[in-house]
């Protein structure tokens, strides 16, 4: 393949190898404003995402990796990935559906099942469509029993970039026996730039008033909890490191926020959009917008990252220096009835629709 090199400073050759047999390629993503996303068919990963700060220049707000064998043997395997089949945790690797029980689920996250498993989406090669420079079409077919999951799941994820600066993320899945689904994009993101050290000072508002408390493996006790009167409120913007500090259980358990909160759908039918949250770097003045049409967002902010690895272009991701907003059904769903259904079944179609929208902060 042609060597070229990106905005954001990586070269497309590094990312190419086989993984599984199957070729792995970066794939572009360029709109008239300015604004570049790359991706990686492995894992479906976002790779970079550069879009222009207050003074018209190029920033990269994702973290990521310099090439292919990196992102291979990384310490954090979901930077920018697409999580699946069931992203989020199921508690103790099981559950059950019409009365059969599906327990061997990997257990990879304490007692819990995380992120597909061992081997979930993020770790597998998409196969790839890219019909113009503002739209990728990623395909996946996981057999009945993978990871544990019954049925044979086809999966298509679309990267859109839109004219005015929008990342649409569509998902679309059937299946050919009842299974369970809860699909995200888990990028992590720092407004200030890529290897900015600390993502305290965004300013971050949530169209939550309640959230989903777990207990300390970060499984959801069951019923939601109001925000109000809690450092986990984020009704009306402030800080991310306003409160983050506090002895508040929740807060304890995790090492600052990973939390599932319950966005308000006003409502609003099955597919229809919602604001979900809204986010601003005091540094560049970039402002991040999210629309989807998922019940919640996990909010993560990168509590566990070390700083160890070299991401990209030199840069080091230590504790808190990026965060998540994974649109998504909420943890452990399969396990609890009350929550919003994640099971698909032959004859449906799965759909998901999450919008970031990028601009300025005047």
């Amino acid at each position: 393949m042609e060597n070229k090199k990106t905005l954001s400073g990586l070269i497309t050759t590094n990312f190419e190898t086989q993984v599984d047999g199957k070729n792995t390629q970066l794939y572009i993503l360029t709109n008239e404003q300015g604004m570049e996303v790359t991706i990686l068919n492995y894992g479906a990963k976002i790779v970079s995402l550069v879009a222009n700060d207050k003074n018209g220049m190029p920033v990269d707000v994702v973290t990521g990796h310099n090439s292919i064998e990196e992102y291979l043997h990384s310490e954090e395997p979901y930077f920018g990935a697409v999580c699946g089949r069931y992203a989020n945790r199921i508690a103790k690797g099981r559950f059950e559906l019409d009365g059969v029980v599906y327990d061997k689920l990997p257990i990879n996250n304490g007692p819990n099942s995380l992120h597909g498993g061992i081997k979930g989406f993020n770790s597998v090669v998409w196969d790839v469509l890219q019909p113009d420079k503002h739209l990728v079409i990623l395909t996946y077919t996981s057999p009945d029993g993978e990871e544990g999951y019954p049925g044979n799941l086809q999966v298509s994820v679309f990267y859109y970039l839109t004219y005015d600066n929008e990342l649409m993320i569509y998902y679309t899945a059937s299946v050919d026996k009842p299974t369970v689904l809860n699909l995200t994009n888990h990028s992590y993101f720092n407004l200030s730039g890529a290897g900015d050290p600390y993502i305290g000072d965004h300013l971050l508002s949530i169209n939550a008033d309640y959230y989903l408390p777990t207990d300390a493996t970060a499984i959801p006790y069951g019923p939601k909890a109001q925000v109000e009167g809690t450092p986990m409120d984020f009704r009306t913007p402030h800080e991310v490191g306003e409160h983050i500090h506090e002895a508040f259980e929740q807060l304890v358990f995790g090492k600052g926020y990973d939390h599932t909160y319950i966005l308000n759908r006003e409502g609003k039918e099955y597919q229809d959009f919602s604001v979900c949250a809204r986010c601003v770097s005091p540094k560049t003045g970039i402002a991040m917008e999210i629309l989807t049409t998922e019940p919640g967002v996990q909010f993560y902010t990168g509590n566990w990252m070390t700083g160890n690895f070299v991401g990209k272009n030199g840069q080091r991701y230590p504790s808190r220096s990026a965060l998540c907003l994974e649109t998504q059904h909420f943890p452990n769903s399969p396990n609890q009835p009350d929550y919003p259904s994640v099971v698909l079944r032959p004859g449906e179609e799965f759909h998901s629709r999450t919008i970031f929208r990028f601009s300025i902060e005047e």
